[in-house]
């Protein structure tokens, strides 16, 4: 009976339904980007201040995958984020000529930092500014050293910075010299741990409480300028990358309002980047 009862109801159910307004892809589906991008922006904090900014203006949420420059760059290559956001122009520049994206914008900058033992066991203060012979002190003195070793643009910069140096520190043998594979955070901690010296990009170490007995030793060489960019990944070769909302999140980081919500990230006080993305040497 109640079967029956309710039957005369569907024609007026459907007539109801057929009447309301198809939903419109936006509401439909939420706005939203993957962006790969290098721990640094990840860790110091920065993303943590601008993302939610860039969310309410546009509605469009961003998924963050944080990993080294080199793999960060690779899952742009596979198309599994819609934007790659790291430091490694060279490596940058590489991915736009093998046709993974089509334009690379400077963004923003800061610097690389020496970072070692308040005792300085290497004696590397003793070369001020020089990072080359900061780094040959450590070398010569085989004290120990914590390298990434992790394909990021940190990694790559001090890879970069050993050659100018005239040095394989891999080949030198004595243990010294230690590539541990992990991002930014945990190569500071296991430096601070042993006692050692490392690589860091400023902007993380700034941010980064758990120094113990770890201070800066060398800054302020011109070598150890960091510059990063951002790139869409092309959707000739990956159709499925988000464009329109991709292209939306790297014209806000370039735009005023994007640069200035760059510039105004501080801890302490301290300014962690610079903003740059008019300067065409970045």
């Amino acid at each position: 009976m109640r079967r029956r009862l309710f039957l005369p109801l569907l024609p007026l159910l459907a007539g109801l339904l057929a009447s309301l307004p198809p939903l419109s892809p936006s509401l439909a589906q939420e706005r939203s980007i993957t962006v790969s991008s290098t721990t640094s922006t990840e860790q110091s904090g920065l993303f943590g201040h601008i993302l939610p900014i860039f969310t309410a203006k546009t509605g469009i949420a961003v998924r963050v995958v944080a990993l080294g420059t080199g793999q960060a760059l690779d899952v742009g290559r596979r198309g599994d984020a819609d934007v790659v956001f790291v430091h490694d122009r060279a490596a940058e520049e590489r991915f736009v000529a093998e046709g993974y994206a089509t334009r690379r914008y400077p963004v923003m900058y800061n610097d690389f930092v020496l970072a070692g033992p308040k005792a300085d066991p290497a004696g590397v203060r003793a070369a001020g500014a020089d990072i080359a012979a900061a780094l040959k002190a450590i070398a010569e003195r085989k004290a120990a050293f914590i390298s990434r070793g992790d394909r990021s643009g940190t990694h790559a910069a001090e890879l970069r910075l050993w050659r100018q140096a005239g040095i394989d520190p891999a080949a030198t043998g004595g243990g010294w010299y230690k590539e541990i594979g992990q991002g930014m955070g945990p190569a500071l901690n296991t430096a601070a741990a042993a006692e050692a010296y490392l690589l860091a990009d400023r902007g993380t170490w700034i941010s980064f409480r758990n120094r113990r007995g770890l201070a800066i030793v060398t800054e302020g060489d011109q070598r150890l300028f960091n510059q990063y960019g951002v790139m869409l990944v092309n959707p000739a070769r990956h159709p499925h990358v988000k464009q329109a909302e991709g292209q939306a999140f790297i014209d806000w980081l370039v735009s005023q309002e994007g640069q200035a919500a760059i510039a105004g990230y501080r801890i302490d006080g301290e300014q962690l980047f610079f903003p740059n993305a008019g300067d065409p040497r970045g």
